[in-house]
């Protein structure tokens, strides 16, 4: 039997480690950039306008470009196969005429690169900043009511707390993921974020519901003892899980193209850090504020009825 509670300590401070790490690198970057994350157009509004270039292109090139030309802090990162995509803060309704003088532009500038204007997207200021709010909300409604599902399924507010955290430190690694990598904050990020909340969930409660099986089960055994055998227990099917969702979306990352890069990997990171924690974080903290008059009371009943039996 694997003894998972031996490595906690370890795996608490990796995980502290990786939460200092962002918090530090979050504050470098509003120092320097004056936001913490890359957003996408979803939420900033403005227009993005995706090209296609013959040959490979520097995108410091085309900011300087599009800042020359009267865009003021262009964004353009890479997106695919000699793809670029460019953002700017100008807003028209109009995105496709916008998207064309811009194609002008980089064509005069570059003539040798043969650039040819693919997909344009337009979004105002104030709905940009609404669907943020919205996202957020979503976010905290769905932690809230997972705090309340826990705290009634098994009455506990040691198993709910213990729940809610993990998911919290779920959440806040993705993102210092993204953060590291510099990845874009958009719709399928939150998107992807909602489900690995979801995936994580559903493995706490299995391994939640297997240590309250074994505590009302209990005669000698310490809540140590209990709640590693309940891991072990549930191992398998942890494994299992894990591998037949990890697989499909790590084909995903890897052939899906740039659309679907950020999904994917919001999702693959979910995947492997939901599972541990809900070894390392959810079962921890739920032993931490577990009360110890609760852990005397269990099994008691069990022992007296066999005790009885045996009399008899």
């Amino acid at each position: 039997m694997i003894n998972f509670l031996k490595y906690r300590y370890a795996t608490a401070l990796v995980s502290l480690a990786l939460i200092v790490a962002f918090g530090v690198v979050a504050t470098y970057r509003y120092q320097t950039r004056g936001t913490v994350f890359t957003y996408s157009v979803d939420f900033t509004g403005g227009t993005q306008v995706l090209f296609k270039f013959n040959t490979d292109v520097d995108t410091a090139a085309i900011r300087q470009i599009l800042t020359d030309n009267g865009w003021a802090n262009p964004m353009a990162r890479p997106f695919g196969d000699n793809e670029v995509l460019v953002r700017v803060k100008e807003f028209e309704n109009d995105a496709t005429g916008l998207g064309m003088r811009m194609q002008t532009v980089l064509q005069q500038a570059m003539p040798e690169s043969g650039v040819t204007m693919i997909q344009t997207e337009s979004v105002g200021a104030g709905v940009g900043v609404g669907l943020r709010g919205k996202s957020i909300r979503a976010i905290i409604i769905v932690l809230l009511l997972m705090l309340l599902y826990i705290g009634l399924r098994f009455w506990s507010f040691a198993f709910a707390t213990g729940a809610v955290i993990a998911l919290i430190h779920d959440g806040i690694i993705v993102l210092a993921i993204f953060l590291f990598l510099d990845r874009e904050i958009s719709n399928n990020f939150v998107a992807a974020v909602l489900t690995v909340l979801g995936y994580s969930i559903n493995d706490t409660i299995i391994i939640f519901s297997q240590i309250r099986e074994f505590l009302k089960r209990r005669t000698t055994e310490t809540l140590d003892e209990i709640v590693n055998k309940s891991l072990n227990y549930t191992l398998r099917r942890t494994l299992l899980t894990s591998f037949a969702t990890g697989l499909p979306v790590t084909v995903m990352l890897l052939f899906g193209g740039e659309a679907l890069y950020d999904f994917s990997l919001a999702l693959l990171i979910g995947i492997f850090f939901g599972a541990t924690s809900s070894i390392y974080v959810a079962s921890p903290i739920m032993m931490l504020l577990y009360p110890k008059h609760k852990l005397a009371g269990y099994g008691n009943a069990d022992v007296h009825s066999r005790d009885a039996m045996g009399r008899r």
